[in-house]
């Protein structure tokens, strides 16, 4: 059992919980980083969500 299927396995029931704490990471990577690397992290973060199965519901757009 690979890493990314233990982790699919913990977050189960709890999708939105996970979506909110990849996107409250990248917002503290942005903050950090002057958001210098803003669409980075916003890859980073889409592909996150898309591995562990919550990317049904985007998260706000940034302005």
């Amino acid at each position: 059992m690979s890493m990314l299927d233990k982790l699919k396995g913990m977050i189960k029931g709890h999708e939105d919980t996970a979506r909110q704490g990849v996107e409250k990471a990248g917002d503290a990577v942005d903050a950090k980083t002057g958001n210098k690397y803003q669409s980075q992290v916003d890859t980073a973060q889409q592909k996150i969500n898309e591995q562990l199965g919550t990317q049904d519901q985007q998260p706000p757009a940034r302005e």
